[in-house]
């Protein structure tokens, strides 16, 4: 098998993940679950398909004993991310298959109120997710959406640069960490002399970052990034609790006085077998949200959401209650991702979970 082969299996089987690693089995993850393929090739065939997708550079940094990060557009129009590392002395390579197109809000089941969210003229708005949870997907819509609807100048920072976004509406220009800068926090501070109404961060992930994002919503600009939370309250908490302790307080009112939103997200498995679906828990930065960041009462944040219902907000539960009972998933494959299973056999009522489709 070819590594033109292997892409065109992964695309026609529907696959988010293909893994390479010299020495083993192909592997693809399919709908969420790991699949180790029948097909063995050899390690130098192994090797061969790494080295396809990376330039000749690349290939000395490796050699050299580098990891290498890397996004790009194969030659079937298929866009990946990849990264190539080594193990047990050998290479190995994990790529994600981008999606040909960027969907809009409707085919991603994105909530109405994102795009006021994206329509705002500063402040922090975070996509927010495990692993795999199509956090990227989503960042791409909401910056399609502006690309398409907004007259802004819009500057990304991503850890491969994934999609590509032509001028549209907006202009864009996109700047890939070690190809175009050193780091988010060096881009930040120089986005801030580039005339930007908008600073896309590919992922808020220490306090430099954090800090300057946060910086450069106090100024004015929109600053959207993700995080790997699984919600809306623990995404404040990583926020604050990840910067240094004499710098939480100050944190904690500048987070408070910027946040947007926070769109918290999982894909889960139809109960057909025949995909996923997005699940979301929707955080809207009301007066009354700000006011419990800044009383450090993050517990009642799901409260506050429920309360914020008519304003497009709401919780994990409320979502995954929605999905189950219109069908598209399990009972337990709700269970499994709420983060207060309690409370969801609570709103449904639930006295005999056997009494419900598993």
């Amino acid at each position: 098998m070819t590594f033109e082969q292997l892409m065109d299996y992964a695309v026609e089987q529907n696959c988010s993940d293909v893994h390479i690693t010299v020495g083993t089995n192909l592997a693809v993850r399919r709908y969420g679950v790991l699949h180790i393929l029948d097909a063995c090739p050899t390690p130098e065939e192994s090797l061969a398909m790494i080295y396809t997708i990376l330039s000749n550079d690349e290939i000395k940094r490796v050699e050299a004993g580098e990891d290498i990060d890397l996004g790009l557009m194969l030659d079937n129009e298929i866009r990946i991310r990849a990264n190539v590392y080594h193990q047990r002395n050998n290479l190995a390579c994990s790529i994600r298959l981008l999606m040909a197109q960027i969907p809009d809000f409707e085919d991603l089941g994105i909530p109405d109120c994102v795009r006021d969210l994206a329509s705002a003229k500063n402040g922090i708005l975070l996509v927010t997710g495990p692993t795999g949870s199509g956090k990227s997907t989503t960042m791409a819509t909401i910056v399609d959406y502006i690309n398409k609807n907004e007259a802004k100048h819009v500057i990304t920072i991503e850890d491969p640069i994934e999609y590509i976004y032509p001028h549209n509406r907006a202009m864009i220009h996109q700047r890939e960490l070690h190809r175009d800068t050193d780091s988010f926090a060096s881009a930040l501070h120089s986005s801030l002399r580039e005339d930007p109404d908008i600073i896309f961060v590919g992922e808020m992930r220490d306090f430099e970052t954090i800090a300057a994002a946060i910086t450069a919503a106090e100024t004015g600009h929109l600053v959207l990034s993700t995080l790997h939370t699984s919600s809306a309250a623990q995404t404040i908490n990583r926020v604050i609790d990840g910067s240094p302790a004499d710098k939480q307080e100050i944190i904690r009112q500048q987070f408070a006085t910027n946040i947007r939103g926070v769109i918290s997200q999982q894909l889960l498995p139809l109960t057909d077998g025949t995909g996923r679906i997005l699940t979301t828990e929707v955080m809207i930065g009301t007066n009354a949200i700000k006011n419990l960041i800044l009383e450090d009462k993050v517990m009642m944040i799901p409260g506050a959401i429920q309360s914020g219902r008519s304003l497009g907000m709401h919780t994990l539960n409320d979502d995954l209650l929605r999905l189950y009972k219109d069908g598209f998933i399990s009972w337990k494959t709700a269970q499994e991702a709420s983060y207060d299973p309690q409370d969801l056999e609570k709103t449904l009522g639930l006295a005999t979970p056997t009494s419900y489709q598993f």
